[in-house]
């Protein structure tokens, strides 16, 4: 391991709460503890600048703000300045692309300190990024590319994670990327490598669950049976998005409503872990802001137990537990996948 971590730099600590409301997950019952020392933030969505002059002027109306870290590592400018805006009044969580976790290459210290720096100055409650690898050395691949799940990869992975925790001071959450290919040489599961990888570092999970959706689609696993096998008291966060078919394979986009069969998924994952923060990710053909927030909507009515219109993007609270077992994944097959 080659990141030098600060003398004075702390061990993992919980992060202040942050200001706004904590919500203790769906059903009756008393409120949860918080898990890692994260707070249930509630609903949000992914921060856009398309969408800042609809919230300067009508107000957040959402519970948190989710940001892409390296859009702000600079402290100037009129996106930095709105941030900064919005972080007095509203709780913002950092959400990376260019850890490169599982790389070979030594951890970037630079990238690291711009990463807690900025983390300091928003108040961030907590920080992610995804279980992948982006490049080596100075060459960046720009997409989020898998890892065999081996032994190997795990003793590697985990002691990359021990090593950045250490030096931000506080519990990495990582997420579950989308999948278009697997590694012969792998032994285990993602799922399985996931909750190994939580046991062993304490970090917290993001679980995303268009990813699966969408990588149970590609490789023909059971979608439910993932969910159900990650340890559900370090999730401490869920995505919610829309993907796009593309001939036998689908493609997490971002860019449209999320898909009945996600919605299915989400209920069953708020079930399973007792309620934690979501966060709607939308990123091309963006809605206006109101449009965003009527899809966020949705997300808070699912997790109150409310079956959604067909017209909405149908029964999903309804159909969480007995999904029908149609197909390998035992999810729905979209109606056509042929573009």
């Amino acid at each position: 391991m080659s990141v030098t971590v600060k003398p004075d730099a702390p061990g993992p600590a919980a992060p202040p709460a942050g200001p706004g409301p904590v919500h203790a997950g769906p059903g009756p019952g008393p409120a949860r503890a918080p898990r890692l020392g994260l707070p249930n933030l509630g609903f949000g969505v992914g921060l856009r600048p398309q969408h800042l002059p609809a919230i300067l002027a009508g107000g957040a109306r959402v519970d948190w703000f989710e940001i892409v870290s390296e859009n702000y590592f600079e402290d100037a400018g009129y996106q930095r300045a709105m941030l900064d805006k919005l972080a007095a009044d509203v709780p913002i969580v950092m959400h990376g692309v260019s850890l490169s976790i599982g790389s070979d290459s030594p951890l970037d210290l630079d990238y690291l300190r711009k990463l807690r720096q900025l983390m300091d100055e928003v108040g961030a409650v907590w920080v992610s990024d995804h279980l992948c690898w982006t490049g080596l050395g100075s060459h960046h691949s720009h997409d989020l590319l898998p890892l065999p799940f081996h032994a190997a990869s795990l003793e590697h992975v985990a002691a990359r994670v021990d090593a950045v925790q250490q030096f931000l001071g506080r519990p990495l959450v990582l997420e579950n990327p989308s999948s278009y290919i697997q590694f012969r040489s792998s032994t285990m599961s993602e799922c399985e490598f996931l909750a190994r990888l939580a046991e062993r570092t304490g970090c917290g999970l993001l679980l995303d669950v268009n990813n699966v959706y969408v990588s149970a689609f590609n490789h023909r696993f059971d979608a439910q049976a993932y969910l159900r096998a990650l340890p559900h008291d370090q999730v401490v966060q869920i995505h919610l998005a829309g993907h796009t078919a593309w001939g036998d394979t689908l493609i997490d986009t971002h860019d449209q409503p999320v898909p009945p069969g996600v919605w299915a998924l989400y209920a069953l994952a708020q079930q399973l872990t007792g309620g934690v923060a979501t966060l709607l990710e939308w990123d091309a053909n963006l809605p206006g802001y109101d449009g965003l927030l009527a899809e966020l909507d949705k997300a808070r009515r699912v997790t109150r137990g409310e079956a959604l219109p067909a017209a909405e993007g149908g029964s999903a609270a309804g159909a969480a537990v007995a999904m029908a077992a149609s197909t390998p994944l035992h999810l729905p097959l979209p109606e056509s996948i042929d573009g």
